[in-house]
């Protein structure tokens, strides 16, 4: 009786032990796929495309769309840069539409109103709402979404719009940069920024990305559709269920210049919650992103959803490793525990000593995969609880 408990209890530790193994091996493989194999091979399969872009010199009509709140320490100098557009004033309208700004960000836009810049003022509802009531007042033929806080290189405009001479663009985006010098926190966060350029030039070298960058992107006033109540990622909305969804390309020009701040990485977990919980809220948005109509779904899974997952499975292999054999387990948790510590005491190292380039790093990571496993409160807040203003060094540069 005795030696039968005996053998059950080992089986059962044993059970145990092989859905550890398992769970661990599982989980630290889809990280090195995510994190890894995944660039890997968008790299090999972008170098056996050349999906080019047929671009024109055809200037046409455009309609600068500004959604802003409280933004009244940018707007003069982002309305300033628009002006200076390399572009024929004539084929541009601006419109900066107010969701309810609450400081000068009126009476610095009215400063402009006589070199054509329109404001319109609306009750406060969010970005995605104020850019549904700007496009119906505007009537140029590419309609262009910017934002108040990043100025725009003078050739820009005409850079992003030669893209439209290819009848199989649907949507394009500007590129980002960062105008000042950065500490260590920052230039780990702007380097995850570059990763992420980094893949939407592969994915548009194959076909199409799956979005652009809010601060500054065109899309043909055609294919316009207003947003639904709530939209945490008009970026990705839009292009998606305007251009892509209907047969287009979505692509990224890095002649379309436009520059911001550096943003610490504080404000960066908070940005990342709300950009990770749109992520999920596209998916109810647009289920069609999981079916066959998605002809980008591969990459769609593995470069943007994948990114979601990683932090479920960090969680996953830290329960597991409990449960792992007496050897393997004392490697797997001390490897994690150096890389946690890594992160926690990287605030306190000075910014010359040498291990600040590894710590800083693993920081970052651990924070942003943090504000993905956050943005899960979408499915218990309300959307508009998400929007937070980002902070960036503001400096003279």
């Amino acid at each position: 009786m005795l030696s039968g408990s005996l053998a059950l209890a080992i089986a059962a530790f044993t059970s145990i032990q092989n859905v550890c193994i398992a769970v661990f091996t599982v989980a630290l493989l889809t990280i090195l796929y995510v994190l890894f194999g995944y660039p890997l091979l968008l790299g090999v399969i972008a170098r056996r495309h050349n999906h080019p872009i047929a671009k024109d010199e055809k200037l046409r009509s455009v309609s600068i769309i500004l959604p802003v709140r409280n933004g009244a320490k940018f707007i003069g100098r982002k309305l300033e840069s628009l002006l200076a557009l390399n572009y024929p004033r004539e084929l541009v309208e601006i419109v900066v539409v107010s969701d309810d700004s609450e400081d000068a960000t009126d009476d610095v836009a009215r400063q402009f109103e006589g070199q054509g810049v329109r404001l319109l003022r609306v009750a406060r509802g969010g970005k995605s709402a104020a850019i549904n009531q700007g496009v119906p007042i505007t009537s140029g033929e590419i309609l262009v979404f910017t934002d108040a806080r990043q100025a725009v290189d003078a050739d820009a405009l005409r850079n992003l719009v030669a893209c439209f001479g290819d009848p199989a663009i649907g949507a394009v985006s500007g590129q980002l940069s960062i105008v000042d010098e950065q500490s260590h926190e920052e230039m780990n966060t702007s380097l995850y920024w570059k990763y992420e350029l980094w893949l939407r030039t592969r994915m548009c070298r194959i076909d199409s990305s799956f979005g652009t960058t809010g601060a500054f992107y065109g899309l043909r006033r055609s294919l316009w559709q207003p947003f639904p109540a709530g939209v945490l990622l008009d970026d990705a909305y839009l292009p998606l269920r305007a251009a892509f969804f209907k047969g287009y390309r979505v692509i990224y020009e890095p002649a379309a210049k436009m520059f911001d701040f550096p943003t610490a990485l504080h404000s960066e977990f908070r940005r990342k919650v709300r950009t990770q919980a749109g992520l999920y809220q596209l998916l109810k948005l647009m289920p069609e992103l999981l079916s066959s109509r998605n002809r980008m779904r591969l990459h769609f899974l593995s470069g943007k959803y994948g990114r979601t997952v990683v932090p479920h499975c960090l969680i996953l292999t830290a329960l597991a490793t409990f449960g792992l054999p007496p050897g393997f387990r004392m490697w797997a948790a001390f490897g994690q525990a150096a890389f946690y510590f890594a992160a926690v005491i990287d605030p306190v190292i000075p910014a010359n000593f040498f291990l600040k380039k590894i710590t800083s790093p693993i920081r970052t990571f651990v924070v942003l995969m943090a504000a993905a496993f956050v943005a899960l409160r979408i499915f218990f807040v309300s959307p508009t609880t998400l929007w937070k203003e980002t902070k960036v060094r503001h400096t003279a540069a």
